[in-house]
């Protein structure tokens, strides 16, 4: 088995994820530190004061403050954020002192404002998976004797006192702290923080919380689409500083400059033959649901998929060059779904025959199929034992194909299994 493989399929995966809560800092270096949560702070220490790196949810913030607090305590020249994402920023008001200077690219306003504009609506589909993150956030956070102090009112959107466009460095008690913009990352204003005098890089989630796994070019809890052609030049970019340690955003770094280099080589040619193949079968005319059969990394490429998957990513690179228009129906163009008149279809054929095909359909190996004929009984009869049941059977069927590997896919699938089996018992 080769490193890459090794290393992919060895990582937790990302259901392993839990909020803050050791009773003490991970020392990485004598002078960096981790405390892991949702997505892991970083502390730098010098002579001169500590640098913290992310800061995490707001509710985890007291938790990251108190453990790096213990090995120590400050002043807090520098906070620099990886990324916009509230599990990367949410505590920077707690951690922000008298001097504090909070370093982003520039872009992080941004990505923000595109994140409080769909505020609702995004937090309600990511619920599906993020349910207790969520409640958790939304709770008052009372001090306890064993905390650090409770947080002040965090801002939604933490304003950055330095904003770099391209690169920007400084130095603090002897460290020099280099940062790059890398905006194939989750978010336009994805940053790498570079320490040349150690070779270490903290990548955020650049490449996605999981290493190396394919990246998630749209995530379905909602986000913008990401682009495979700067991916690749933000992967080249950190790839050129040849690493000897990865600090990633989630879990525990990544050790050893050929391994590193080995994994970056394997993550830049899976994504251009998955985005090459992709363009020269659209250029084929092949459609898009043909290509998502197709496009599969040879045995060469293997990278995880716990993640992101290849099939998302060629719909999302085949709907970013050609919208959502897929000149297949006239239908496409108008607001009437198709589940809207499958409901006439059922009744015209009958439920019990509908869900008696559905069946068969699965036994022959094809829960998409049978999920889609479930989908049309419920549309005729939300209450529809048959296709509750069928549409049941088929999430099972389609989770135990999937090995529920994969965090967004196994999520909704295991949401919808719970949905079912409460409705039928009701």
């Amino acid at each position: 088995m080769d490193m890459v493989r090794r290393l992919a399929d060895s990582r937790p995966d990302f259901f392993a994820n839990r909020p803050a809560h050791l009773d003490r800092a991970i020392p990485i270096r004598d002078f960096l530190w981790q405390s892991s949560g949702l997505s892991n702070a970083y502390m730098l220490v010098t002579p001169s004061g500590r640098i913290i790196i992310n800061t995490g949810m707001g509710f985890e913030a007291l938790t990251h403050k108190r453990v790096f607090d213990a090995v120590y305590a400050g002043p807090t020249p520098y906070i620099v954020l990886t990324q916009g994402h509230v599990d990367h920023v949410g505590g920077v008001a707690l951690f922000r002192g008298p001097g504090t200077q909070l370093i982003a690219q520039r872009n992080l306003p941004l990505c923000q404002r595109d994140d409080q504009r769909i505020k609702q609506v995004r937090e309600s589909q990511a619920g599906i998976w993020f349910a207790e993150a969520l409640a958790a956030a939304a709770r008052p956070q009372a001090a306890s004797a064993s905390s650090a102090p409770a947080a002040p009112p965090l801002q939604d959107m933490p304003v950055a006192d330095v904003s770099f466009d391209d690169a920007y460095a400084f130095e603090l008690g002897g460290l020099r702290i280099e940062l790059y913009a890398v905006p194939g990352g989750e978010t336009i204003d994805s940053c790498a923080v570079w320490l040349p005098q150690h070779r270490i890089l903290f990548s955020g989630n650049m490449f996605g919380p999981l290493f190396p796994h394919f990246p998630n070019f749209n995530t379905i809890r909602g986000d913008r689409y990401r682009f495979a052609e700067p991916y690749l030049e933000s992967l080249r970019r950190v790839r050129a500083l040849e690493p000897e340690l990865l600090v990633t955003g989630h879990f525990e770094p990544v050790e050893g400059r050929e391994l590193i280099r080995a994994c970056l080589d394997r993550l830049e040619e899976a994504v251009e033959y998955v985005y090459r193949r992709t363009l020269e079968g659209m250029n084929a005319g092949k459609d898009i649901w043909t290509l998502m059969r197709e496009v599969q990394l040879p045995p060469g490429l293997y990278v995880g998929q716990g993640y992101g998957k290849v099939s998302w990513a060629v719909r999302t690179i085949w709907e970013q060059y050609m919208g959502w228009f897929k000149a297949q129906t006239t239908s496409e163009l108008y607001a009437t779904q198709p589940r809207e008149v499958h409901a006439d279809l059922v009744a015209l054929a009958g439920a019990a025959a509908v869900v008696a095909r559905g069946h068969a359909r699965l036994a022959a190996g094809d829960p998409e199929g049978a999920m889609l004929l479930a989908e049309a009984v419920l549309a005729h009869d939300p209450r529809e034992r048959g296709g509750l049941g069928l549409a049941l059977a088929a999430n099972r069927a389609l989770l135990e194909r999937s090995g529920g590997g994969n965090f967004w896919e196994a999520g909704w699938l295991r949401t919808q299994i719970g949905r079912l089996e409460q409705e039928i018992g009701a």
